[in-house]
């Protein structure tokens, strides 16, 4: 089986995976205990507010029947036609929203990955390459302990640290360093070219990366310490050596790629602790991202703005499931490939 053959399956085989993940989200929404006609008008406990609830539960849609609701609500989503916000910002679109909002999360999750990644990997690879020595014993010991740290912890613990702090940490004045909290704001990366502006956002933007990074950095020092001891004892580098090929040749051609293979789903897994810990991390550090819009959404009853985020969210987690299948195939093309050969 081709490259190209084997994505084609792979996003046939998603395809129900979103409709799945997409009706089991209409059933929570629709099911659940959000109630859009009274984030709207309010309690209905008079005769009059009574029948304004009524309109607006009429006007909303939320009177047809269920199977109705549920064939309007699958049609939208699988054509993209996300519709609009009724509570957070009436008749604005929803799709304007996410697009309002996405920068942040982009930026929040670049510097959370690179973080991740530029630590954790090279200090896995060290900490393999130089087994049962200190240097070892130390990264190995950090890995875990920063592994054991609650994010929620973490991030209250770096919020109090920068935020009332008035010292300089790393070169920078970390005082006031908060987005301000607006829900309806825009977010503005013209003055990013410039170098004040990317200090300043930089500094917005890292004490939650960290936070976020610090979740899979751990596990990314942990496995890839063991996928380099495992390669560096296999039997082609062992032959390699008795080739006599340099071991810088060895563990830059033989070592670090195979043992990276373990470690692409703990990269491709930080999308997932992104959008899961978006929400947690945006909320903390007024960080207004697609975490902190979807928190607002759920607690003020926008359904069409939590449905549209679902929707989003799924694909983007369905989408780095196939990219993770596909990097298997560049770094190991036996991988998934061969079945179809067979």
């Amino acid at each position: 089986m081709s490259r190209l053959g084997y994505l084609l399956r792979r996003i046939l085989l998603a395809i129900p995976v979103v409709i799945f993940g997409t009706s089991l989200t209409f059933l929570i929404i629709r099911l659940g205990p959000i109630d859009p006609a009274a984030a709207i008008v309010g309690s209905p406990d008079t005769p009059s507010a009574q029948a304004q609830y009524e309109e607006t539960r009429e006007q909303l849609g939320l009177t047809q029947p269920l199977w109705e609701q549920y064939i309007e609500f699958m049609t939208d989503l699988l054509l993209f036609n996300l519709g609009q916000s009724w509570v957070l910002s009436p008749g604005a679109g929803t799709y304007d929203l996410i697009l309002t909002y996405a920068p942040r999360t982009l930026w929040l999750g670049f510097w959370s990955i690179l973080i991740a990644v530029c630590l954790g990997i090279p200090l896995g690879f060290y900490a393999g390459l130089n087994p049962n020595t200190r240097a070892d014993y130390l990264v190995s010991f950090g890995g875990i302990v920063w592994r054991a740290m609650p994010n929620f912890w973490l991030a209250i613990i770096l919020l109090a640290l920068f935020a009332q702090s008035q010292q300089y940490f790393f070169g920078f004045n970390w005082s006031g360093f908060l987005v301000e909290s607006e829900v309806t704001g825009a977010y503005d990366f013209s003055d990013i070219t410039t170098w004040d502006g990317f200090v300043r956002e930089f500094k917005r933007v890292f004490p939650a990366a960290l936070v976020l990074g610090s979740a899979s950095m751990g596990n990314e020092v942990r496995i890839g310490r063991t996928a380099v001891l495992e390669t560096i004892n296999s039997n082609y580098v062992e032959t390699a050596k008795a080739k006599g090929v340099s071991a810088k040749k060895i563990v830059w051609k033989h070592v670090f790629r195979n043992a990276l293979i373990p470690l692409v789903p703990v990269i491709t897994s930080e999308a997932f602790l992104l959008i899961g810990g978006a929400v947690l991390v945006e909320v903390v550090f007024g960080i207004n991202g697609l975490g902190y819009l979807f928190f607002q959404a759920v607690i003020n009853g926008d359904l069409p703005l939590v449905a549209s985020l679902m929707y989003v969210f799924i694909l983007v987690l369905v989408g780095v499931n196939i990219l993770q299948d596909v990097l298997y195939t560049i770094i190991d093309p036996r991988v998934g490939l061969e079945e179809g050969g067979a």
